[in-house]
């Protein structure tokens, strides 16, 4: 039950389920209900259904299955249930990962890509609960991390402008 791989699994998912034309078993459209409609065919229905189930059952942990299995349920309530799982932690799951983003240090790593990469993971998991990192915070929060090593680096990203065409951080001279 990680939180990080959340986010990832859904976008995965729904991709599968897209790909496969199966997406209203899992996330029906805006206003249909789930179910066959009444001309459909209910045996090819519940053929479906089950096996979007046995995807989902198929893709997560065996701590999560355990937890989301429940007989003569459809693939849409072992979705939501699943869903509920992850977003009933979101505000606690925030304040953690705010913890971390403010107090990680370069120190921590074995090189600077890897310091930048679980910077920018943070930051990611931060907007996947709701907590948006603006990119001015993300750079600061990585310059008042920076070993001893980059103290001249750091100077002069915190000395720098940031460019008002939406590219980012860019150091200017």
């Amino acid at each position: 039950m990680d939180n990080d791989q959340y986010p990832l699994w859904v976008a995965l998912f729904t991709n599968h389920a897209k790909s496969t034309r199966v997406l209203q078993h899992s996330i029906p459209s805006k206003g249909k209900s789930v179910g066959p409609a009444p001309e459909d065919d209910k045996e090819l229905w519940e053929t479906i259904d089950a096996t979007v189930f046995q995807w989902i059952y198929a893709t997560v942990t065996n701590d999560l299955l355990e937890t989301i299995v429940e007989d003569n349920s459809t693939a849409k309530e072992c979705w939501d249930r699943i869903k509920n799982i992850f977003h009933d932690n979101q505000h606690s799951r925030a304040v953690t990962l705010e913890q971390e983003f403010s107090h990680i240090s370069m120190d921590d790593f074995a090189n600077a890509s890897d310091y930048c990469q679980r910077l920018k993971s943070i930051a990611d998991q931060l907007k996947n609960v709701g907590s948006l990192v603006s990119d001015s915070h993300l750079v600061l929060q990585l310059v008042s991390g920076l070993s001893a090593a980059y103290n001249g680096v750091g100077t002069i990203i915190r000395q720098s402008n940031r460019r008002s065409d939406g590219d980012g951080y860019q150091v200017r001279y």
